[in-house]
């Protein structure tokens, strides 16, 4: 097929370069096209649930991304879950979450995974996500999750070495594990340091997503 276009939706404009090297590394024939509403992730802050609202802001975000041809969309926030799935209900094309591909590979290592995440609001929702792959894969393998205070504010504020070495000083904590997760995109960035912190499996989300959106594509 000719180059794809991946419409990729950014709810934080810190998820948009982890995304752009693993497309660049992984998939570069691939056209991505970004679409970014910034001021989803601060409302999602302030609000214990996702909002119709929300719902319905996602979704004019999808319909204009099958507007201009899209062949699949990403969504790049994990704090939307319940959105992205009345978005892929309404789409006749691929429409991935940030975490499913990270997710399915974790369950796969063992039975003990730990998650390390920057963004509080996120946190249930990735949570019951998990749970119903376990479910589906028959798993039980059960989630133990940090979450790394002031890291995504250092990074949003420019200070990425100070966002990575919060997180890296965390990972100790899941010694034992079969696998770490990192929770976001923006937080891939600490892959390397997390990884020189302990000997245990560091899944990252940009990269397995990029895999599992080219094989829906390329099948469909």
């Amino acid at each position: 097929m000719a180059s794809p276009r991946i419409v990729l939706l950014h709810a934080t404009p810190v998820a948009v370069e982890p995304i752009r090297a693993a497309f660049a590394a992984s998939w570069p024939e691939a056209e991505t096209v970004n679409l970014l509403d910034d001021s989803l992730s601060p409302d999602r802050a302030k609000s214990p649930d996702i909002t119709e609202e929300m719902t319905q802001r996602f979704l004019a975000l999808g319909r204009y991304a099958a507007r201009v041809g899209a062949d699949g969309i990403l969504v790049t926030c994990s704090a939307f879950g319940p959105a992205i799935e009345r978005l892929a209900a309404e789409m006749h094309i691929p429409v991935l979450k940030p975490n499913e591909a990270m997710f399915r590979a974790a369950i796969a290592r063992g039975e003990k995974i730990g998650m390390l995440a920057t963004f509080a609001p996120s946190i249930s929702t990735m949570t019951d996500e998990f749970d119903e792959f376990v479910g589906q894969a028959k798993s039980s393998a059960t989630l133990d999750t940090v979450l790394v205070e002031r890291a995504i504010d250092l990074l949003k504020a420019g200070d990425a070495a100070s966002h990575n070495s919060l997180v890296a000083e965390r990972a100790p904590e899941f010694a034992g594990h079969d696998a770490i997760m990192l929770a976001h995109f923006s937080t891939s960035r600490a892959a390397e340091m997390v990884r020189a912190k302990i000997g245990v499996p560091v899944l990252t989300a940009p990269d397995a997503a990029v895999a599992r959106m080219r094989e829906l594509v390329e099948a469909a």
